[in-house]
């Protein structure tokens, strides 16, 4: 459902809600008012993209600001109303690469945007049970496959209904149909949004050892004139995917592995059948951490596997060099480093953390090039404050070139 068709249910649910306030008293309704608690998430980050071959760097700085509001539960039904703004301070910077604007700079995806993030009902009368019906933000698992990429300013949400069951020990039954994937690019843009008929299935068991899930997507995208792209990712997934930790003397080790197939579905015109492979080894002592993974993504020579829903900053490297799958795919090897300090002076925790990529293509082996990330950050009480830079420098692949970013973020949530 868009919108729309929320706000036209909310004003059926208006005269539902008081017909059975008028018969069953309003207690329940002020009840619900009575315990509204406010949303409040402001954000302000400088990002500066230095970018070959273009001549002239990047320098955005951007102020978001989320306010809103979800009431308690009345007939355990609760009510979340959140309004977005994005608002540029300096724009020197391209926000969009399906737009011709601004295009002497480097792309850093924050457009000006001003719209309702989240509209949503979450019902909980069914035992065990959740439904959340309206624009909502959904995060699955790793966020490899649908997430709400929160690296962005504007984050991505669902016109959708999602039902969520816990009713069995361990088991968690999580099913969602939505029409409307609500981009980062946002409203103006021709890709800020995309429609169909799309439904996630994921299903999970906790085990003493670690998660199993089981996970079925299935992505029907309407054609969009002059972006072939989004049809294309009318894709059919399914896949596993096992995440655990255990205790290894004084050392906790975390690990996950996952694997997945995907082919076209719907109105796709291409014809593909490709693989995703992932695993990851993460060791902890104290307050220092160590970890190495490889994730494979297949190419066909004209489609590489896809996750236009992923909060795709999350992998592959922060310089985002590879949000669209190489059509020979890609094979990232990589290792990263942490430590996290508590108690340091007035902060509540300082992070530090450094990875390394290394790129590939999975088809044909070429070089794709090598990445480095660095970042610190420290939180201190509501606030968050944090330094990052990406540093990825180029292989043969022609379309991603030398790429140094650097951003600077300050963050309160309440």
């Amino acid at each position: 459902m868009t919108i729309r068709t929320s706000l036209r249910l909310a004003a059926l649910a208006i005269p539902l809600t008081f017909g059975v306030a008028h018969a069953d008293g309003l207690d329940p309704v002020w009840g619900a008012f009575g315990e509204t608690k406010p949303i409040i998430d402001l954000r302000l980050r400088s990002e500066v993209v230095d970018q070959e071959p273009l001549a002239e760097s990047a320098n955005a700085v951007t102020l978001r600001l989320r306010a809103g509001f979800e009431t308690g539960k009345a007939w355990n039904t609760s009510l979340l109303i959140e309004g977005e703004a994005i608002v540029p301070l300096q724009d020197n910077y391209r926000p969009d690469p399906s737009v011709p604007v601004n295009t002497i700079y480097p792309v850093v995806a924050d457009p000006e945007s001003y719209e309702i993030n989240r509209f949503q009902f979450t019902n909980t009368s069914l035992p065990g049970t959740t439904i959340t019906l309206g624009r909502q933000r959904i995060a699955l698992d790793d966020q490899r496959f649908v997430g709400p990429v929160g690296w962005r300013q504007n984050e991505q949400t669902f016109d959708a209904l999602r039902l969520v069951n816990r009713s069995v020990a361990n088991l968690v039954f999580d099913a969602t149909y939505f029409n409307r994937a609500n981009r980062i690019y946002g409203d103006g843009s021709p890709q800020g949004n995309y429609e169909g008929n799309s439904g996630l299935l994921n299903v999970s068991y906790q085990t003493k050892v670690g998660k199993i899930t089981a996970y079925g997507y299935l992505l029907d995208f309407e054609n969009i004139v002059g972006l072939p792209a989004v049809v294309r990712d009318s894709t059919s997934t399914y896949g596993l995917r096992f995440a655990g930790e255990k205790p290894v003397g004084k050392i906790k080790l975390a690990y996950s592995a996952a694997y997945a197939q995907q082919t076209d579905f719907a109105d796709n015109p291409l014809n593909f059948d490709l693989d995703y492979i992932a695993s990851e080894l993460t060791g902890t002592f104290r307050q220092f951490s160590a970890g190495v993974g490889i994730e494979v993504l297949q190419g066909s020579g004209v489609k590489g596997f896809t996750t236009p829903l992923a909060t795709l900053h999350k992998f592959q490297g922060w310089a985002d060099k590879f949000l669209t799958t190489p059509v020979n795919g890609i094979q990232d090897l990589y290792a990263n480093a942490g430590v996290t300090l508590k108690g340091v002076g007035a902060l509540d925790t300082l992070a530090l953390v450094a990875s390394y990529h290394d790129y590939n293509a999975e088809r044909t082996s070429l070089d794709y090039g090598e990445e480095w990330d660095f970042s610190l950050a420290a939180k201190y009480k509501r606030v968050n404050v944090m330094l990052k830079y990406a540093d990825y420098r180029q292989g043969v692949l022609a379309t991603a070139r030398d790429t140094d970013k650097l951003w600077g973020q300050v963050e309160f949530v309440w």
